[in-house]
């Protein structure tokens, strides 16, 4: 009954800590691109300060973003680019973005690496 009681307790445990680790993971947060800084840009992955200042620039220079899909206007900012920074980016509401977001490369294949 002992043993019982602890396995089940461990269990419990685990299922706890399991959905704490998911939440963390899926509540990174956003950045607004119509207020945000050159430093909070920099939170998004593969941005660094160079394309965090065009951003700031073309926003500058043209007004503020009406939809996240105009950063695709911003030189540096392709599809494939966009794509990753989609899910952290937004038009309007607060920044909460607090941490960079990393992403892994691709792997290359052996055709690529030729």
């Amino acid at each position: 009954m002992r043993m019982t009681t602890r396995i089940l307790m461990t269990l419990a445990l685990a299922a706890v800590l399991a959905g704490e680790a998911l939440a963390a993971g899926t509540a990174a947060g956003q950045i607004n691109v119509n207020t945000a800084t050159a430093q909070e840009l920099q939170l998004l992955p593969r941005v660094g300060p160079s394309l965090a200042q065009r951003i700031v620039e073309f926003r500058t220079s043209n007004g503020p973003f009406k939809a996240a899909e105009e950063l695709t206007r911003v030189k540096g900012i392709g599809e494939k680019s966009f794509a990753l920074l989609q899910p952290y980016v937004t038009v309007q509401g607060d920044t909460t973005l607090k941490e960079k977001v990393k992403v892994p490369r691709p792997k290359k294949t052996t055709a690529e690496k030729s």
